[in-house]
């Protein structure tokens, strides 16, 4: 079936003119035709969004890096803190996806809008939480992440800035993931880049006080964030009111559906819960790390964004996977959405096969462009290179979870994440690092062992197709 798909896309339309075609966002049925090209159109803008939004780390710990090592060691901190949020608006956004992408497959635009605006209410009143939380807290979060005395003292403004101002990061996050669903996923890559062509431009003005901006440091960066994140959102809301995109929300539908709520909160939590098991993982890791030292933990986090930003190209992937998954199931073919699954994974592997010769060949120039401290750079090539040893199977899982996700089954994934990474990582993490005295090495040994059980548990789940019968 695979290579007869891709028979059918050699005989189609050029790559070239399927490019131009998903950057302009040309409206397509993605119920039928060639299943190959229409990964392409929904992966491409999908994979430039996830870069964008990864850019906004980079550029931040860009610019801090000059300030000295607490400004970095904040920045990481608050990063490792954050993605509790972003693993709620994750979670959230999962749901929105899945609800959004089956009433576009059944042709009821109508539903899809009522369940946009629901989706949105709730993150509205999720980040009112999580932002009065960060502001009143944000000393006492910094110190329970192993933060220094220092640290805290030049960066609890930077956190509670960017945790006060969560309410853009769930509304971007969220509407995106409607554009996503919609099939749209050009509309959201057009967003993040507006709101990192705003960050871009503050965050030196902010940090360093240049012209006739304030002198803030590290705060600057921040405030920067925030504010592009925030225009990002006012676009997000002009394209969803005037009809560009194909769920348009009119102002009478802005009102609470309990009905629909309700649903969409099942559906959520179990993806929030999904990607807090996985991405608080990730905080157990760097607290086993904070053991070894700030440069184990500056190390740890410069070595993980570079890994996050070059493997975005497979959350693309993966993501158009998901559309596809949803969509396809919402028209009753719950064929066409499998062979969309092993025609993308296989794609995701070539594509992270790759990347495992560039992390063992060039890690020390990858990290290089970030840092000058010899410490700091041992510790992310290190990890960049042990990282590469599980990419094969990080490709895969990436795809099947995403698949579950798209199908509306975010329990299945829910699973096996707290199996692989609670029960096996974080315990494997801590005895080869504490106990057999590997240190970071045995840390960062951990994830790739961890990456081939999940891998391996979620396709013998996904051969049972369970998921194809999943209700929304």
């Amino acid at each position: 079936m695979l290579s007869g798909d891709i028979m059918e896309e050699a005989q189609s339309v050029s790559w070239w003119t399927s490019i131009r075609e998903s950057l302009s966002g040309v409206r397509r049925n993605y119920t039928s035709g060639s299943i190959p090209r229409l990964i392409v159109l929904l992966a491409i803008p999908m994979v430039l969004e996830m870069m964008m939004e990864s850019l906004f780390g980079i550029v931040d710990i860009y610019f801090v890096a000059r300030l000295g090592a607490d400004s970095v060691a904040t920045v990481m901190l608050t990063e490792s803190t954050l993605v509790l949020v972003f693993g709620v608006a994750l979670g959230l956004s999962l749901a929105t996806t899945a609800f959004v992408a089956r009433r576009i497959g059944e042709n009821d635009p109508e539903g899809a809008a009522v369940a946009a605006v629901q989706s949105i209410a709730i993150g509205i009143a999720i980040s009112i939480v999580v932002g009065v939380a960060g502001i009143l807290f944000a000393h006492r979060m910094l110190a329970l992440m192993g933060a220094s005395t220092s640290v805290i003292a030049t960066g609890h403004r930077y956190t509670a800035i960017l945790l006060g101002g969560s309410a853009v990061i769930f509304l971007i996050f969220l509407i995106n993931a409607i554009f996503r669903g919609a099939g749209d996923p050009a509309l959201a890559m057009r967003t993040l880049w507006l709101a990192n062509a705003i960050n871009i431009v503050l965050d030196p003005c902010l940090i360093n006080g240049w012209g006739p901006f304030p002198k803030l440091g590290v705060m600057g960066a921040a405030v920067a964030t925030t504010i592009g994140r925030g225009v990002g959102v006012l676009y997000q809301l002009h394209l969803l009111s005037s009809g560009k995109s194909r769920v348009r929300v009119r102002f009478a539908q802005f009102r609470l559906n309990l009905n629909v709520m309700w649903r969409l909160i099942r559906v959520s939590i179990n993806g929030m819960i999904q990607f807090l098991i996985s991405t608080a993982s990730w905080l157990g890791l760097i607290r086993i790390a904070s053991f070894f030292g700030t440069a184990t933990v500056a190390g740890y986090g410069l070595g993980i964004r570079i890994f996050l930003f070059v493997i975005l190209p497979s959350w693309g992937l993966s993501n158009a996977a998901a559309t596809l998954v949803g969509q396809n199931l919402g028209a009753g073919h719950p064929e066409r959405s499998e062979r969309a699954v092993y025609l993308t994974g296989f794609y995701n592997m070539f594509y992270m096969g790759c990347l495992s010769v560039v992390f063992l060949l060039f890690a020390p120039q990858l990290a290089g462009l970030f840092t000058n401290d010899a410490e700091v750079l041992r510790v992310a090539v290190l990890l960049l290179r042990i990282l590469s040893l599980g990419n094969i199977c990080y490709a895969w899982g990436m795809v099947l979870v995403q698949a579950f996700n798209g199908a509306g089954d975010t329990f299945t994934p829910t699973v096996i994440n707290f199996f692989c990474y609670w029960m096996f990582q974080i315990p494997l993490a801590y005895f080869l690092a504490m106990k057999i005295g590997m240190g970071p090495k045995g840390v960062f040994s951990s994830i790739p062992g961890a990456e081939a059980a999940m891998t391996l548990c979620a396709l013998v789940v996904f051969r049972k197709g369970n998921w194809k019968k999943k209700r929304l």
